[in-house]
């Protein structure tokens, strides 16, 4: 990721790098185990849940986090992030109905780059420490939204039930009965999310020890991380088509 004064950070990309990594290999897997019904419990595993977890919160994180960096072309991104996320949306439910992504994670980071781009006003005037506090919290209070909870701990209340009846609020975090996705990230909780990453940078940029760590190249996954999106869009085909020749094709041939 380039700052303004051309300056490559290529620790962020290092992280990303290593992220999508782990990423190819999470949905590797899940096709194996669930798609390929190897082993249907395999996703229900709360380590899986947790390594799930590790690889969307680094990436949102990381977005938000490089907003201000390339603020420049946030309007093009985000218009491009929200136009792949539909191509991925029109593939998956036309090849797979049953998984079909709908509001994966580029059509929330799409749409994420956008409402910062309309509203940064506003996230401008509290003080980043601030900002990442109270943004972090009401990502937790609002983690459960899709469940019809709001709050932490005991401090949770139950939703209204209409909310989850009006369909175009899923895009919000309300999934109506019957909604399905295999990849969901609604606005609510994740912008919040977002916002930390954003207020993390704010708070950071100036600092020497930052600025000294974050142009720290990580051979070969620095590289990995400025091709993100590109790996994104075509390791589940890669995927299936290495899960056709192991289970498919090696089948046939026995």
């Amino acid at each position: 990721m380039t700052t303004a004064g051309k300056i490559r950070y290529e620790l962020i990309d290092g992280i990303r790098g290593i992220t999508i990594v782990s990423m190819v290999l999470f949905h590797f897997f899940y096709d194996v185990f669930m798609i390929y019904g190897l082993n249907s419990g395999w996703y229900a595993n709360p380590g899986i849940h947790l390594w799930q977890q590790s690889i969307c919160w680094t990436f949102i994180l990381i977005s938000g986090f490089v907003w201000s960096i390339g603020k420049k072309h946030n309007i093009r991104r985000g218009i491009m992030l929200n136009f792949w996320g539909l191509v991925i949306t029109a593939v998956t439910w036309v090849v797979m109905p049953d998984d079909a992504v709908i509001f994966g994670i580029l059509n929330f980071m799409g749409c994420a780059v956008l409402i910062l781009a309309g509203t940064e006003r506003l996230f401008k005037k509290i003080p980043p420490a601030a900002g990442l506090i109270i943004s972090f919290l009401l990502f937790m209070s609002f983690y459960h939204i899709s469940d019809g909870m709001i709050g932490i701990g005991s401090l949770s209340a139950e939703l209204p039930s209409f909310l989850y009846e009006i369909k175009p609020l899923v895009i919000l975090g309300f999934p109506f009965e019957g909604f399905s996705s295999s990849d969901y990230f609604p606005i609510l909780p994740w912008f919040f999310l977002y916002l930390c990453g954003y207020y993390l940078y704010e708070l950071l940029k100036e600092r020497r020890v930052f600025q000294k760590a974050a142009i720290i190249r990580l051979p070969f996954f620095s590289w990995l991380g400025k091709k993100s999106i590109w790996i994104y869009l075509i390791h589940q085909p890669v995927n299936m088509l290495i899960c056709i020749l192991l289970f498919d094709v090696l089948k046939i041939l026995q």
